[in-house]
């Protein structure tokens, strides 16, 4: 019962970041970086997959210095999710990790040096089809356009972003992302906005330093959803100082909050008061932690009374509507069967997976006979 989003994005240039297009036609990607010691292969590996078990489309990893490219190699033999490497200043270890696998370069080119350096990276991700995504932050502009602008703001940060793809320009080379972030949602949102008229690349978005969990989440979903709701946008990073497996989970709450992107279930759940008939707040936790690893999109409500659980419920794939004595459990919004307090979480969860795999299976099959037209 999704709908489609009404929201008309921006027509952008897609490049492939590993086997992820970003731009064009594509879907929203959802990226993550990893936060622990990337010498340490182990826990990075273990991180890297956790965040890809998460549904993450995209991980990056830092790669310092010349010790961390070499665990990067380790790192990509033993993990299969496209990986950007952040890397500032040394052009060599771009060139390593270049020739380790990387799926992306997270490199500025104005910040390596010389011309022949910055052509010796180019010419390598020419060679080996790795798109470079350009990164601009408030808190590190050069010191001439802190002293032009006298404080960050939106028009430092394009300024920045485009000495950037000049340099990239005069060497004939458009395979690059783009991002221009600020921990200051105003200035984050007039920035992207100026860019996102001027150049045809994609645009990875992001409010940086966002904060903790809470604050976090609240800034990145005001900031990103001004931007979605424009159609700017082709990836997305959630930057929270928390698990990193977090930042992907609020990033595809926001975009499945605009239709822009399925990945598991959309719940509707009423905020509870004195008419429920049943503890929402604890059997939406519950469910919400059973049903993590539930992938296909579909929408279910929870609602503890009859006033607004109906109405709802038949707007969902699964719906339960506080009654007295039993419960009532909408299938396809038509009202289905009831269910008492006692042990409903089970049944409820059993109910939500029974239909989770019929949409699956209906979703394969619309797919197979259009392939069949074809």
């Amino acid at each position: 019962m999704n709908a489609e989003s009404p929201i008309k994005r921006r027509k952008s240039r897609a490049i492939q970041v590993g086997n992820v297009t970003v731009g064009g036609d594509a879907p929203i990607s959802v990226q993550s970086m990893t936060n622990t010691e990337t010498c340490d292969v182990a826990a990075t590996v273990r991180q890297v997959r956790a965040i890809q078990d998460a549904g993450a489309d995209i991980v990056r990893v830092s790669v310092p210095s010349m010790e961390a490219a070499e665990a990067f190699r380790e790192i990509r033999q033993q993990v299969t999710v496209p990986l950007v490497a952040d890397i500032h200043f040394d052009y060599k270890i771009a060139l390593k990790v270049a020739e380790y696998g990387v799926d992306c370069l997270r490199i500025n080119p104005g910040n390596i040096g010389r011309k022949e350096r910055v052509r010796a990276v180019v010419d390598s991700c020419r060679d080996k089809g790795i798109p470079i995504r350009i990164g601009v932050n408030a808190g590190s502009l050069g010191k001439d356009l802190q002293r032009k602008y006298g404080e960050p703001n939106a028009e430092a940060l394009v300024e920045s972003a485009m000495r950037h793809i000049d340099i990239l320009d005069k060497l004939d080379y458009q395979e690059f992302k783009l991002s221009v972030k600020a921990s200051g949602v105003f200035m984050a949102v007039e920035a992207y906005r100026l860019i996102a008229a001027q150049i045809e690349q994609p645009l990875h978005l992001g409010i940086t330093e966002a904060g903790g969990l809470r604050g976090g989440t609240v800034k990145s979903a005001v900031g990103l959803g001004l931007l979605l709701m424009d159609g700017i946008g082709d990836t997305i990073r959630v930057s929270l100082a928390a698990d990193p497996v977090e930042e992907v989970k609020v990033g595809f709450e926001i975009l499945k909050s605009l239709k822009l992107r399925s990945n598991g279930i959309n719940f509707i759940a009423c905020p509870s008061c004195s008419r429920q008939n049943f503890d929402v707040i604890a059997t939406m936790n519950e469910l919400e932690r059973r049903l993590e690893d539930v992938r296909t999109a579909m929408d279910v409500a929870v609602l503890g009374c009859i006033v607004n659980g109906p109405g709802e419920a038949r707007e969902a794939d699964v719906g339960l509507t506080g009654a007295s004595p039993s419960n009532l459990v909408y299938l396809d919004g038509k009202p289905d069967h009831k269910v008492s307090n006692r042990d409903f979480v089970d049944h409820l969860e059993r109910v939500i997976r029974e239909r989770a795999d019929e949409l699956e299976q209906q979703r394969l099959s619309q797919g197979k006979d259009l392939i069949a037209k074809a």
